[in-house]
Order: structure tokens, then C-alpha cells, then sequence
């Protein structure tokens, strides 16, 4: 359950414990301030979601403490509280950036009332940003084979509980899909996903990246900075390649994960937080541990439920079914469709970049093949190089000349299996009669009969 924090800023005690009393029955987290300076204090430390603040306090005026506010977290939903308030007033601080203006004396209906608006307000704000994370997600989790079963299954049992996810897999598997998976699965859906790419963040920015600085704090720290694990509170924080991460660094997530709270770069106040942690790596974290380059206590902490996600190799099954949503994706105005031979071949391919270099492929295709059918003829299945001589059966070194034995052995397996008749091997790999005529004299082809 995520926790609703309200922080209540006002220079009289008894609001302030009458007030407190009645949010805490109801299940709210509130902590309280007699003063803005305190206020302003205590934000630093406490994620607050909700501000009553009192207007007329001697230290400072709840207006200046407003735009103080307004400076160290915009997202926050600010309710002004005065006993002395004008239409001017209001309209001032609403300007400013407060959410709402009460009177005192207080309606307990009424802030309990507001109070509801409010989370329901921030509910439809995370459920569009939720739909915009939908409709920007690329691919989805696709195929129906043994190995996705399997997988899929894993993910349903998983989400909805509250247990770390360590993923494990060779790049272009679809980690980050598998996470984004188990996050919509889970209580915190509606809550934000921060991915975070460890092996793309130089080490002297990770820990501000990752716990945020303070103004001031190292030169260009001009304001302060929010990180990804402040960001990732009540959601889910994804760690991409944790296995690339120093060990320094590595100790300090430790730390950060084991008391649920961080200390922003230049700051010493203690910032909690609630979030899911989901990491992922394509590296052996047990070989990393036995030569010293991952802590083994970072391991366990994050190995709470292990998921390898296959490598494609393994269900070419879906192959065929992730091609065909490929096609749609990148052949918009078009219906394009693989010939039987083409979709032979991209299942007889190893796909050492998986997914990733699947997608590529079929994008490439799309956007160079002029024709409605994808044949292995009017375009090389295997625009990259070969992985290894024994794929395809020859020892060609230039890329030319192994597409051209490539097409000859093709050829020749196909006459074959349609008895030297050349009609029907046209028509079997999808391409015109005279197209094959010319590729079989290319290669001096022949066979008996005029097929």
C-alpha cells in the first residue's frame, strides 16, 4: 500500500495536533511544523504529498514559504489555510501555485473532503502518464511458445507482490519489457516506472543521477536535482545493467536499498522512500562475485526472485509472430507479408542480438523492399555478417561473395525439392519466373528439362 503523507505547516499548536489527530484516524502519515523555516526543514526529509499552510505566521508569511515550496518541489499539492483571508488573497496564492484556499476556522469535512480530490486528482495524473508509457512502448511481450509460457507465467506470479526481480539475459531479450511487465502487474502500476541504465552514466554522475545533489553542492550544481531513486517513489525503480557498476557505487545502493532511504549529493537530511527494485544484467553476477567485480551481499539483496528471459534462439516459434507485428509496425501503408522460404530462413538464423537485431531486420526489409512480399531474392535475410562458417556451410570472407554462395546453395536446395522444376520453385520462394531464370544463369545453374 502506498503511504499518503500530509505535512502541516501552521504556528498554532492546537490546529496543529487537532488537525494531525483527525488525518492520522483516517490513515494518513503526517508530520507536523510550527513555523515556515521548520516547514521548509522538514520537506527536505519527509516526501510530503500534501501542504496545509498557514498564511499569517510571524517568522515568515505563508506566501514567501509558498514560492520556497513551489522552488524545492513542484509536483507537491499545496492548501493555503487563513482566518484572515481575502478573495485577493487567495487568488494570489493560487497563482502562485497553491492547489486550494481554506478558511479557518476548519471544517474537518471539508479538508477530508479536499484531501479526497486531491488523491483522486494525483490517481488520474498517474493513470496518464501511465497510458502515455503505453502508447510510447515499443514492443510488447510477444509469443505463445513453451519458453513464453513459461516466462509469462512467472511475470503473473511475481507482479503483483512486493518481492525484488533480479533479470538475467543476453542483451535484446526484452529485460526491460519484462520489468515494465511485472511494474503494470503490480499495486504500484499506477505509480511510476524510472528505468535506469547503470552502464550509460559515467561513474562521477551516478550518485547524482541516481540520489540527486543539492544547489550548490560541486560546481554546475546550479539547482537541486531530483534523482531517480526520489523520482521511483511508490512506483518501481529499474536498474538496467547492474552488473556494469563500480563497486563504490554498488556499496552505496546497498546502503540505499537496506534502510530504504537515501542522502541527496551535498545534503544530510534522510530522504525515505518506498519502492520496488527491479535490476537486470547480461552478465554472470556469480563469476562477477568470484573475481571481485559484484558485491555478493548486493547480490542476495537484489536476488529475491530470479527470471532469466530467453535468448531468441530458443523460441523461434515466435519468430514468425513477431515478425508479423514488426511488418505492421513499420509498413504502415502497406500489407506486407514473408514468403514460406524468407521465414525458413530467419528461424534457421541464430539471432546473436536477439529481438533487438529481429527488429532491425524487419524495419530494414520494410523500408528497401519495394514489393508487398519480403523474399529471400529481392532481399538478403542475412544483411549482417555470419556468426560463424558452419551457419550457413561456406568460407567466404567478403560479404559479397557470401551472399552470392548463399544464393546459389539456396537455389539449388530448392530445385531440389521441387524435382528441377523451375515454375514451382518460383512460386514456392515467392518471386517472378524470369527472376529465377536470371539468378540460375548468374550462378550456372542447370538442370535437365526446361522446368
Amino acid at each position: 500500500m502506498v503511504l499518503k503523507r500530509v505535512l502541516l505547516i501552521d504556528d498554532e499548536e492546537n490546529i496543529l495536533a487537532s488537525l494531525k489527530g483527525v488525518l492520522q484516524d483516517e490513515g494518513f502519515v503526517v508530520e507536523t511544523a510550527k513555523s515556515g523555516a521548520l516547514g521548509l526543514q522538514c520537506l527536505k526529509r519527509f516526501r510530503a504529498d500534501v501542504i496545509f499552510l498557514d498564511i499569517w505566521m510571524p517568522d515568515e508569511d505563508g506566501i514567501t514559504v509558498l514560492e520556497k515550496i513551489r522552488r524545492i518541489d513542484s509536483q507537491v499539492y499545496v492548501v493555503m489555510m487563513s482566518g484572515h483571508g481575502t478573495v485577493e488573497t487567495a487568488v494570489k496564492t493560487i497563482k502562485l501555485g497553491a492547489f486550494d484556499f481554506l478558511e479557518k476556522p476548519l471544517h474537518f469535512d471539508k479538508v477530508l473532503l479536499l484531501l479526497k480530490h486531491v488523491f483522486d486528482l494525483r490517481e488520474l495524473e498517474n493513470e496518464n502518464r501511465y497510458l502515455r508509457e503505453e502508447l510510447r512502448e515499443e514492443e510488447k511481450l510477444i509469443g505463445h511458445s513453451l519458453v513464453m509460457g513459461r516466462l509469462k507465467h512467472l511475470i503473473s506470479v511475481a507482479a503483483p507482490s512486493n518481492g525484488w526481480v533480479l533479470l538475467t539475459g543476453e542483451n535484446g531479450t526484452g529485460k526491460e519489457l519484462v520489468a515494465r511487465a511485472l511494474h503494470h502487474g503490480s499495486p504500484r502500476s499506477r505509480e511510476r516506472f524510472v528505468a535506469v541504465n547503470c552502464a550509460a552514466i559515467p561513474d562521477e554522475l551516478i550518485e547524482s543521477e541516481l540520489f540527486g545533489h543539492e544547489k550548490g553542492s560541486f560546481t554546475g550544481a546550479h539547482d537541486r536535482k531530483i534523482g531517480k531513486f526520489e523520482q521511483a517513489h511508490g512506483g518501481t525503480l529499474f536498474l538496467d545493467e547492474v552488473g556494469d557498476m563500480g563497486l563504490k557505487m554498488q556499496a552505496k545502493i546497498l546502503r540505499a536499498l537496506q534502510e530504504s532511504c537515501i542522502q541527496r549529493v551535498g545534503g544530510d537530511e534522510s530522504i525515505e522512500l518506498d519502492l520496488r527494485v527491479i535490476a537486470a544484467t547480461n552478465k554472470e553476477l556469480r563469476k562477477s562475485i568470484r573475481n571481485g567485480d559484484f558485491r555478493e551481499d548486493l547480490y542476495y539483496r537484489l536476488n529475491v526472485i530470479p527470471i532469466v528471459v530467453p535468448p531468441l534462439r530458443s523460441r523461434k516459434e515466435d519468430i514468425a509472430t513477431l515478425v508479423e507485428h514488426f511488418m505492421r509496425r513499420y509498413s504502415a501503408t502497406k500489407t506486407r507479408r514473408v514468403t514460406e522460404p524468407t521465414l525458413h530462413l530467419l528461424q534457421s538464423y541464430p539471432w546473436p542480438g536477439n529481438v533487438r537485431e529481429l527488429k532491425n531486420w524487419v524495419e530494414r526489409a520494410c523500408l528497401l523492399s519495394h514489393s508487398d512480399v519480403i523474399e529471400p531474392l529481392g532481399f538478403d535475410p542475412m544483411e549482417a555478417e555470419p556468426v560463424g562458417e558452419d551457419v550457413f556451410g561456406f568460407e567466404e570472407k567478403s560479404l559479397r561473395s557470401a551472399r552470392a554462395a548463399f544464393e546459389k546453395q539456396f537455389i539449388m536446395k530448392m530445385l531440389a525439392e521441387n524435382g528441377g522444376n523451375v515454375s514451382r520453385t518460383a512460386q514456392t520462394i515467392g518471386v517472378e519466373r524470369s527472376h529465377l531464370h536470371k539468378k540460375m544463369k548468374m550462378f550456372g545453374i542447370e538442370i535437365s528439362g526446361n522446368g
